[in-house]
């Protein structure tokens, strides 16, 4: 299917966003370090992050379970993205999902980008559905409960936030970068402010604390009210250990399992994993935090409980139409690189098809998942297993890329024997995920076969789960790296053969890059030669501020005064952000136009 050679502008002009699909990025498309924790940071601040720092909450965590827990698997994550992601995308300059044929070879490489693309649409789905769930109360439709959608408004502002999160992933990784760029600090400042102006109301409503004049008296409120380390009747209470796995493996599918090499082959170096940090602290850690206070807060002047919630209502209820936009692009950010790692995979198996079709078709299908809300209500579970699923690929390519050549085995010999099928491949991943399926607690095949009523697996079920999902990534990873250094030995691949064209020489079926696109060379100066520019960025950096100092105003105001100034502060919030937005869109854009 040649639609690159049509004749039309448009399709010409979509042509034109070559993004390295199949072969090695050119030195000169490497990118500053300032777009990827631009990007991380924006992508890790979602809207999904209201919902999961209400659920610790539920869940029973103690504060001390949440600022070091949190603490301790975000560390991993980081880690694990600097020391096993960054090295292989660095070293290869290749997404995964190209990188892989010549490890596993074709068939294995299809299976794994069909599934991993699948898995993206899903998830970018979802924060599609909280981004369009977040307006109910504005546009007047029902809490969207059920698998189907219930109104045509909900259907509507689907279409509308889908076809936006589809645009800014054909546009590529530079215009993703940029539009994270213009979010991620308004994103963070929110999630702050709204927790720093609810904090008094959670304060006047625990015994012995008038108010939070130190951290003694936020440890105290912490405690009684917000993460209280009691979970709800009949629900077990998730410990320490739980909490620190859970922030380790929210993101293995991106970072253990190696698809975040689509974003870190345009790193310059190794040490950029550790921007991930920008999302992982400021994201997972900060906006987690920030976000289950606003939670006990809108539990407790709602009168209700926290797991009645959903994003809409705590961001409502704490930010007022502000937090509303703030769910929304929040949705944005986090949907966009998704949808654009789900088009590389999906163009790694449909050779001639340029990667913005496969976007495009990809995301149509992703808008139309978000139709269905059902997505959504098992997002935690989802988050689990889809992790757990690709994880074993990203064991693989670690093994064979790594330690193959330092315990005499021959890399890439599935390549070199011009292999159609890696059985060794596909039966680590396949018998590791069955171990999965039989020792993880309430296992879905437990579920099926009460379905279908085969009583004899279900006890066997019973008997042998006994891991929870969040522990079993990590023995997963050792079993499948194991298994596939002994299926590999009996495979073929401790022959010796002679090395083919390094792994730089992979086959590229796209256009060259030097036809393409043309060098970019930032100049520091460009902004200061426009006075708009200028402008624009100090009314950027003044909105800000304002993210900072109005919260703070409503904090320290007398309680008598308290109630009157943060009504005031919901209100106010709106102007800022537009101003925000509007001089910051147009700085960045104009800016780029005058760096090209």
């Amino acid at each position: 299917m040649k639609v690159h050679n049509g004749s039309g502008g448009i399709v010409k002009s979509l042509d034109k966003l070559y993004e390295f699909e199949r072969a090695p990025v050119a030195k000169d498309k490497l990118q500053p370090g300032r777009y990827f924790a631009a990007l991380l940071s924006g992508e890790h601040v979602a809207g999904t992050e209201f919902v999961i720092g209400a659920l610790f909450v539920s869940w029973g965590a103690s504060a001390f379970d949440i600022f070091v827990g949190l603490l301790l698997g975000n560390l991993m994550a980081v880690l694990t993205w600097t020391f096993i992601c960054v090295p292989i995308a660095v070293g290869t300059r290749l997404t995964l999902y190209w990188y892989l044929r010549k490890i596993a070879g074709p068939l294995a490489t299809a299976v794994y980008n069909i599934l991993n693309a699948v898995l993206f649409c899903i998830l970018a789905g979802c924060m599609i559905t909280v981004s369009a769930s977040a307006l109910r109360e504005k546009f007047g439709f029902p809490v969207q409960v059920q698998w189907y959608p219930t109104d045509f408004r909900f259907v509507l502002l689907v279409l509308l936030v889908g076809s936006v999160v589809v645009t800014l992933a054909i546009l590529g990784f530079k215009k993703l970068s940029q539009f994270a760029s213009v979010c991620s600090p308004w994103l963070l400042l929110m999630f702050i402010a709204g927790a720093v102006a609810i904090l008094p109301k959670l304060a006047a409503a625990t015994p012995g604390v008038e108010s939070v004049k130190s951290f003694k008296d936020f440890w105290t409120v912490a405690n009684h009210l917000i993460w209280t380390g009691q979970a709800p009747a009949g629900q077990s209470r998730l410990s320490f250990w739980h909490i620190a796995a859970f922030a380790w493996i929210c993101n293995l599918a991106m970072h253990g399992g190696l698809s975040d090499m689509a974003l870190f082959r345009y790193a310059k170096r190794i040490s950029y994993g550790f921007y991930s940090a920008f999302g992982m602290f400021l994201g997972h850690y900060l906006a987690w935090i920030c976000a289950g206070i606003m939670g006990a807060a809108t539990a407790l002047i709602l009168k209700t409980t926290i797991q009645n919630l959903d994003a809409g209502a705590v961001a409502n209820t704490c930010l007022g139409t502000a937090g509303l936009i703030a769910v929304v692009i929040a949705g944005w950010t986090t949907s966009n690189p998704t949808m654009y790692r789900a088009g590389l995979a999906f163009q790694a198996v449909t050779p001639g098809w340029p990667r913005w079709l496969v976007t495009l078709i990809a995301g149509v299908a992703t808008t139309i998942i978000a139709c269905f809300p059902f997505v959504f209500t098992k997002l935690l579970g989802f988050v689990g297993w889809y992790g757990l699923l690709l994880m074993p690929v990203g064991a693989i390519v670690f093994t064979e890329h790594w330690i193959f050549p330092k315990i005499g085995l021959t890399q890439y010999w599935v390549s070199h024997k011009k292999l159609f099928i890696s059985w060794p491949a596909l039966l680590s991943w396949g018998l590791v995920i069955l171990f999965a399926l039989i020792f993880v607690i309430d296992s879905p095949l437990k579920s099926l076969f009460a379905a279908l009523e085969i009583n004899v697996f279900v006890n066997l079920l019973e008997r042998t789960e006994s891991i929870h999902l969040f522990f079993l990534f990590l023995p997963a990873w050792f079993i499948t790296s194991l298994l596939y250094i002994v299926f590999a030995c009996f495979a073929g691949a401790r022959e010796k053969v002679v090395p083919e064209e390094k792994v730089e020489q992979i086959e590229n079926f796209g256009p060259s890059e030097s036809k393409l696109q043309a060098s970019i060379t930032d100049n520091p100066d460009v902004s200061h030669r426009d006075w708009r520019l200028v402008l624009a960025k100090l009314l950027s950096f003044v909105s800000l501020i304002l993210f900072l100092i109005l919260p703070l105003w409503a904090f320290f105001a007398a309680q008598s005064n308290y109630e009157h100034r943060l009504q005031l502060f919901k209100k106010i919030l709106i102007w800022p952000t537009l101003v925000y937005f509007i001089a910051g869109t147009f700085w960045i854009i104009k800016k780029n136009k005058a760096v090209s």
